[in-house]
Parts: structure tokens; C-alpha cells; sequence
């Protein structure tokens, strides 16, 4: 099967407003869902017609995470307890959610149960799923539901999967990185820009140099 990648720019369009579904068919919906399920993740129908259930969330992040030790939850943000690494690719995290739940809680939840110490509003959730023979990858609003999508789609990650990556780097939310992380970036931005500066003098004094041999060989007395 050809698969294919559609850049998110590209899918904007293939967002559909949600339908509000009716207890019934809510209830309907949850039996067909917990009758396909393999992994034992399945979802609950309580009395008030709010529903629970999990949700998988794949961590694509190219950046490192500030982790925060569980002894120094409460404390100053900028610990001696803080860690910075980066995940290992593939890394997958499981949920547990309501219905009621929204995009940005659930950011916050994930963050939350790890102890991540950034700021959520460096992160967005995504949605990625298969539709003709093509995978669509598709920022999810941060009013929109997790679980709902989850129902909707049945339990197989083929068909539908949540990931959470750093916000694209032409929308990055400044306002949200602590001053020292922007004067680590600057220090970043310098010392790439000195490697660079210096990278282009050596290969001019490098040219400069085969030009002074070559007219040495030229003028040189015959």
C-alpha cells in the first residue's frame, strides 16, 4: 500500500466540525468501541453521559524536556532538581481522560504526570490518520475533545493516533520559554554565528592563499 504524508498546512481542510451524538448513540458507540478493543483500554459510560477511556500519545520531540524530581514539586521552577534530556524516539504514553477533556488538558495532564517541568503552551497535539491510502497529520485546536475523536474512530492506532510535538517553528511562543532558556538560545545563536563567521574566513584564507601561489609561479623569473 502507498502511503503518503500530507504537510499539516495542507489538511486544514479535511477538519470536519464534530457531530453531537445523543446518549444513545453515545452508548452505542462505547459497546461497539469495547467490542473491538485487544488491549484491555476500554471506555465507561457513566449515569451523567460523560464518558472515560484512554488515549495513546507518541512523543515526537526534537527538543529537550525539563524534568522536575517529584521531592521538588511546589518549588522554585528553576530547581537543582531540574534535568534536561531528551526522550528516545517512539516513546509512547497512555491516559486516562474524560470525554470532557480538552486538547489543552490533556497537554497538561501529560506533562503533568512526568513531571515536566516546560511550559504547555510549547506543545501541541496532533492527530494522525489514515484516509485513502494516505496518512494526514493534523493540528488539533485546543478546544477540541481527544477521547471523542478516539470513539469516533474505534480503538485501532492505524486509524487514527495522537502525537505531541513542539510547536512548528514559525508559530514557537516565545512568551513561553523562561529567560534563561532564551539566553541559552542566544548563546546557541552565537556560537553558530562565530562557527559560521570563522568557517568562511578560513576558506577565503584558503583561496587567498592558492591565489598568492599561483602568481608566485607567474611571476616568478623564468
Amino acid at each position: 500500500m502507498l502511503i503518503l504524508y500530507v504537510a499539516v498546512q495542507d489538511v486544514q481542510k479535511e477538519r470536519e466540525p464534530h457531530a453531537y451524538l445523543s446518549k444513545e448513540e453515545v452508548k452505542e458507540k462505547i459497546q461497539s468501541y469495547n467490542s473491538s478493543v485487544t488491549d484491555k483500554l476500554k471506555m465507561t459510560l457513566n449515569a451523567n453521559g460523560i464518558y472515560t477511556g484512554f488515549i495513546k500519545v507518541q512523543m515526537e520531540l526534537c527538543r529537550p524536556i525539563t524534568v522536575q524530581s517529584s521531592q521538588s514539586q511546589g518549588r522554585c521552577a528553576h530547581s537543582n532538581n531540574e534535568t534536561a534530556f531528551y526522550l528516545p524516539d517512539g516513546c509512547v504514553n497512555t491516559l486516562h481522560i474524560s470525554s470532557t477533556n480538552t486538547v489543552r488538558e490533556v497537554i497538561e495532564a501529560l506533562l503533568k504526570k512526568f513531571f515536566v517541568a516546560d511550559n504547555p503552551a510549547k506543545f501541541a497535539l496532533y492527530k494522525r490518520c489514515h484516509k485513502e491510502d494516505q496518512v494526514y497529520t493534523c493540528k488539533l485546536s485546543d478546544r477540541e475533545h481527544p477521547l471523542y475523536l478516539r470513539l469516533v474512530a474505534g480503538p485501532r492506532t492505524e486509524m487514527l493516533s495522537f502525537v505531541l510535538r513542539e510547536h512548528e517553528t514559525g508559530e514557537v511562543m516565545w512568551e513561553a520559554f523562561s529567560v534563561p532558556e532564551l539566553q541559552n538560545f542566544l548563546r546557541i545563536l552565537d556560537k553558530e554565528e562565530n562557527d559560521q563567521l570563522q568557517m568562511l574566513k578560513n576558506r577565503y584564507a584558503a583561496y587567498r592563499g592558492k591565489l598568492e601561489e599561483a602568481l608566485r609561479g607567474v611571476l616568478k623569473p623564468g
